[in-house]
């Protein structure tokens, strides 16, 4: 099988962000990825699934928010399934070569179910994101702790750090099988919950605390907030240093 080579631009990488039938941040997600000095351009999902090659022409790839397919199914799931269907194995190859991706809110549940978060590959989901407590749409900004221990490359400029960010869902509550009771201590002590809600009692390691994850590579991340929403110094809680700068920077120095 000939293997795809990505077009590198070490300046500004590339990121390529998903759009269509549902979701709704992809304008956002591409301004926040220009304003942190990389370069990106937003596809179709149709026009990706019809020539899937076409990933391997970016460096990188963002998952934006929104409701794909109406969230039929369950969130993210129609995607999911297919992204899966159409472009498993040349998608399997994008995460071996480590290239980054992010998936935001939708994004994350869309990720959580190609079963790429929190240990891609593994045959069985043991986690999952579930409809809030009260089956409330949460709408609200959040104080968010990034890990020091933190293996996430999105977080690599950041670690230690808090931020404010906004949030906006209905499932974004992560819950594991009842069968993994440790997972999330298990995925803590390997920095793999680069972003933890801020808590009175921030050494308590349950899985209502976790706002974001990573896969075992550090390249892949889900997150339930939102870093494209906060674009502008006018905005209540806009910050110099954020995840997607993160990332490009680490892109520009590795």
């Amino acid at each position: 099988m000939k293997k795809n080579k990505i077009k590198k631009t070490p300046s500004r990488p590339t990121f390529l962000i998903i759009a269509g039938d549902g979701i709704n941040c992809e304008k956002e997600t591409k301004l926040a990825f220009q304003r942190s000095h990389a370069e990106a351009e937003i596809m179709h999902i149709n026009d990706l699934l019809t020539s899937p090659a076409r990933l391997f022409n970016f460096q990188g790839l963002a998952i934006p928010g929104g409701f794909s397919f109406g969230d039929e199914l369950g969130s993210g799931q129609i995607m999911a399934l297919k992204f899966k269907a159409v472009m498993n194995d040349l998608f399997q190859e994008y995460v071996a070569q480590r290239h980054p991706i992010i998936g935001i809110c939708n994004g994350f549940q869309i990720l959580v179910k190609m079963n790429l978060l929190p240990e891609s590959g593994k045959k069985k989901r043991m986690f999952a994101l579930a409809p809030n407590y009260g089956r409330q749409f949460i709408d609200r900004w959040v104080t968010l702790e990034v890990a020091s221990n933190s293996i996430c490359k999105w977080t690599e400029a950041i670690k230690g750090k808090k931020i404010r960010l906004p949030i906006r869902n209905g499932e974004g509550r992560v819950v594991f099988d009842k069968k993994w009771p440790s997972g999330p201590l298990y995925l803590a002590e390997r920095g793999q919950i680069p972003l933890r809600y801020e808590s009175k009692n921030s050494e308590v390691i349950d899985a209502d605390s976790i706002a974001g994850v990573c896969d075992e590579s550090g390249f892949i991340l889900g997150m339930m907030p939102h870093p494209e929403a906060i674009l502008l110094e006018s905005h209540q809680h806009a910050i110099e240093d954020d995840i997607l700068k993160s990332m490009v920077t680490y892109l520009q120095h590795s």
